[in-house]
Formats: C-alpha cells, sequence, structure tokens
C-alpha cells in the first residue's frame, strides 16, 4: 500500500532511487520486441537479462532483482511462465504480469489467470487487457475489446477492473492516452507521452520490464507503477520535441530515457492522484 502522496517530488526520488539501484531485471518477453525491451532498461539505467528456458527460469528468478512476463509470443507450453512465476514467488523477488492478448485470445488468457495465483507484484497492460483479465477471474471467457495487443478501450473506463484485480496484485496499471495506475491508496493519472509511442513496437513491452525496475527499487508499489509511467511520458515528451517520425523518434525516445533527470519529473511530471 502507498504510503505518501504520489507526488512528482516522490516520483523524482524514485527515478533516482532506480539510479542509484541498478536493478537486473529478468524478462520472459517476447521476441518481436526483446532487444528493444533490453534497450530501454539499460538507458533508463536498470540492466536486462532474457532467460526464458525452463530450465533455468526458477533459478534465474531468484537470482534477479525483478522479473517480467510478458504473454506477447507466448510458448506452446505454459512451463516456463508458472517456473519463473513460482520462483520469483518463492525468492521474495517482485515481478510483474503483462497479459498481453487477454480477454481476446483464450488460451493466454487462460495463462494470464492462472499466473495470478503466484501473487504478481504488479499487473500492467492496455485498457481491454486489463478488463479482459478481470473478467477471466470471474470466470468469463471474454473481456475488453482489443484487437490482438491493441486496446479499443479507454484506461479510465479500466479502473474497476483494476481495483478487482489487487486481490492478487499490489497495484495495477492501464496504459493509454492517460495512464491509470491503481493501488490500495488510490487512483493516480499520469498525461504526457507521444501517439508516435504507439508508432514504434516495444513501447509498451518495455514499460512493463520498466514497471518491474522500478519495483525492485521502490519499495512502495504504487509509487513505483506511477514512476515507470512518469519516466516514459516525460522522455516520450522530450523524444517528441526532437522527433517527428517513428525510426528518429525510438532512437530519440531510448537517449531520452537515458538524460531525463530527477530534476526533469519534478518539472515535467502531470500527476493527479485520487485516494
Amino acid at each position: 500500500m502507498s504510503s505518501a502522496p504520489i507526488t512528482a517530488d516522490a516520483l523524482a526520488d524514485a527515478l533516482a532511487a532506480l539510479r542509484d539501484r541498478a536493478p537486473l531485471v529478468h524478462a520472459v518477453t517476447n521476441y518481436v520486441t526483446a532487444g528493444f525491451t533490453a534497450n530501454v532498461l539499460l538507458a533508463a539505467g536498470a540492466s536486462a537479462a532474457m532467460v526464458d528456458n525452463r530450465d533455468e527460469a526458477t533459478l534465474f528468478a531468484g537470482v534477479a532483482d525483478a522479473v517480467l512476463i510478458n504473454l506477447g509470443t507466448p510458448h506452446d507450453t505454459a512451463d516456463v511462465y508458472h517456473a519463473t512465476a513460482r520462483g520469483a514467488q518463492d525468492a521474495g523477488t517482485p515481478w510483474v504480469l503483462d497479459p498481453i492478448g487477454a480477454g481476446g485470445l483464450p488460451w493466454r488468457g487462460a495463462l494470464a489467470r492462472d499466473l495470478l495465483e503466484y501473487r504478481p507484484t504488479a499487473v500492467r497492460g492496455n485498457a481491454s487487457e486489463i478488463i479482459g483479465l478481470y473478467g477471466l477471474t470471474a470466470g468469463g471467457t471474454e473481456g475488453g475489446g482489443g484487437r490482438g495487443v491493441d486496446s479499443s478501450d479507454d484506461p479510465a473506463d479500466a479502473v474497476p477492473a483494476a481495483r478487482g484485480l489487487l486481490e492478487w496484485a499490489g497495484a495495477v496499471s492501464a496504459s493509454g492516452a492517460v495512464d491509470h495506475v491503481v493501488s490500495p491508496a488510490g487512483t493516480t493519472r499520469v498525461t504526457g507521452g507521444s501517439v508516435l509511442l504507439t508508432r514504434v513496437t516495444g513501447t509498451g513491452c518495455s514499460l512493463g520490464a520498466l514497471v518491474a525496475a522500478y519495483c525492485a527499487a521502490v519499495p512502495d508499489v504504487g509509487l513505483a507503477v506511477a514512476a515507470a509511467h512518469t519516466h516514459v511520458t516525460v522522455a516520450a515528451d522530450v523524444a517528441a520535441d526532437r522527433a517527428s517520425s517513428p525510426g528518429s523518434f525510438a532512437v530519440a525516445y531510448l537517449d531520452a530515457l537515458h538524460e531525463v533527470s530527477p530534476d526533469d519529473v519534478r518539472r515535467r511530471a502531470r500527476v493527479e492522484h485520487d485516494a
């Protein structure tokens, strides 16, 4: 539970904590975005490892500082995901579930629902995925109106579902035009970013990894998740000032993730918190 208000000062301190800790994130993620996700973690001030085989997943989940499980391109069997989540839970390693396609694709939706039993530190998805995943926990077969990995729902509409998912997770975020982060302490809205984030593959997946990194560095999970979203939106704002097309934006975004300072967050963060 959040113990203090989520303010620009608190978010700036969270970035400083991330850089001081430089956490190693074990990312079991999809092959489309693995390289970009690793680069985002490195640029932001963390470190990355992609260990996605069953024989090493449990051990490495205990070695790493944080874990991401991303279901973007799931393996044919669920063994590696269960082994990773179980290893993180047993070791007390903070871990994040990114339930890509939950509510729209039945097999991976059921897998995401089952992984909730390992009590993720946080769940991060788009609005349709959060609505869909919560629907599956209630025994449904469908949830949000997502199209593949895309969302057709407004993040504000996902807030009730996010609150429901707090039965399993410490915080839940739904990203979109205005990101919504829900924790037992209330709802934080993070505004900013650029539409070009939706034109570069991997920005959402890498956000999940950055959430995991912040969860390793910041004990307050609601603040940690909000800080990751804020880091991304501030960096995207900076990148959009430098680039107007997807290719140049991707490079500028990585540069901005690296360059953004706690003072930049303090000045440029746009957050509202309702207890």
